[in-house]
């Protein structure tokens, strides 16, 4: 359990998860108010099981103590660390402006504007490793939400560059893109549709934040880590490029016929999400960054995206020659062997008995 204090705006970590502002007493009341009023989004971002939130006020000489008090909170580790700058965020900007670094500063500018009853997407955010460039303004119509979920992609992607770096001699660092609705790729046009993808054209990973949501409420895979899950198999496919991998099934499926093509995409994808295993074992190993369910969340989403579910709830009969992506229990079998042995020589899926 990780829990915070925040004294007007520094952090410091502490047993319990108290949120202290200093205020003038004339808006005591109508802060306590928006607390409560704004519940829901309180609790969105600052945790995935808040089980309760009251709020005190302490009228001192000059000011109020506005006390904000949390139970039960749990989340991945990565609020406050350190995001990547290999994101490139298309999402729109325009205009002139100031951009705030993201991250725990980002964070509690947004917290601030929301009790005081403003729109958080009015504070711009700028990604952590970003600088801010002349011109360039937050667009106040984006989804606020979305810009904890950028945060949260960026820290994940400098996690996976930790972590690869380490394993793989001159590994080279993706460039992940965030986009809205459609995007231009080395391979192609795509919209959203589609969900997160690798060009390895480009060697960019994509991603629509609004995929998250639908992975929640169409999918019902829910948690922080089921997002990590999703950025680190995205990655895995960068290691298959990286190594050659998937040049070489790209080759044998354009001599192969559609039934065979399909079952080389399975091994493929299948082996990143071993991969994506793979990268939460050294992730933790390294950062320390789990907490008790995250593994569980990662496994359930697997679960969710699988051919077979998908295929059944889609078009209500399942077609194995068609599957591209391997069904749920192979995606949570093997994202789980690879966060068990965090061996990358262990997720040979080509030449695996039970893929044949």
């Amino acid at each position: 359990m990780v829990t915070g204090r925040i004294t007007s705006f520094n952090i410091v970590v502490s047993l319990t998860a108290t949120f202290i502002f200093f205020i003038q007493p004339a808006q005591s009341v109508s802060w306590c108010k928006h607390v409560y009023l704004r519940k829901q989004t309180f609790e969105h971002i600052f945790s995935k099981q808040t089980s309760k939130i009251s709020c005190g006020i302490t009228i001192e000489q000059g000011f109020a103590l506005l006390i904000i008090h949390t139970k039960n909170i749990l989340f991945m580790l990565w609020r406050g660390r350190e995001g990547s700058s290999n994101v490139e965020d298309r999402r729109g900007m325009s205009g002139g402006g100031l951009a705030v670094g993201g991250g725990i500063t980002g964070l509690i500018i947004g917290l601030l504007y929301m009790l005081l009853g403003g729109n958080p997407s009015d504070a711009p955010v700028l990604l952590p490793g970003q600088q801010a460039q002349q011109g360039q303004q937050y667009d106040p119509q984006r989804n606020p939400e979305d810009d904890t979920l950028a945060q949260f992609v960026s820290v994940v992607l400098h996690d996976t560059e930790d972590v690869w770096g380490n394993l793989i001699s001159n590994y080279k660092d993706p460039k992940l893109v965030l986009f809205t609705d459609a995007v231009q790729s080395a391979c192609g046009s795509a919209s959203s549709a589609t969900g997160p993808f690798y060009c390895p054209g480009d060697e960019k990973v994509y991603i629509d934040l609004s995929f998250f949501r639908e992975l929640k409420e169409r999918f019902g895979a829910s948690g922080d880590f089921a997002m990590a899950y999703v950025v680190a198999h995205e990655v895995g496919h960068h290691v298959q490029n990286l190594m050659g991998t998937s040049d070489k099934v790209r080759a044998l499926q354009q001599q192969a016929g559609e039934k065979e093509g399909n079952r080389l995409s399975v091994k493929l994808e299948l082996q990143a999400d071993f991969l994506a295993g793979v990268w939460a074992n050294h992730a933790q190993q390294m950062k320390h960054i789990l907490q008790p369910g995250d593994i569980e969340e990662a496994l359930k989403a697997a679960n969710a995206i699988g051919d077979d579910r998908l295929q059944q709830e889609t078009q209500g009969r399942v077609v194995p020659d068609a599957f591209t992506h391997g069904t749920s229990a192979q995606r949570m079998y093997w994202f789980k062997k690879g966060y068990e042995t965090g061996d990358i020589k262990q997720g040979d899926t080509f030449d695996d008995p039970n893929l044949q």
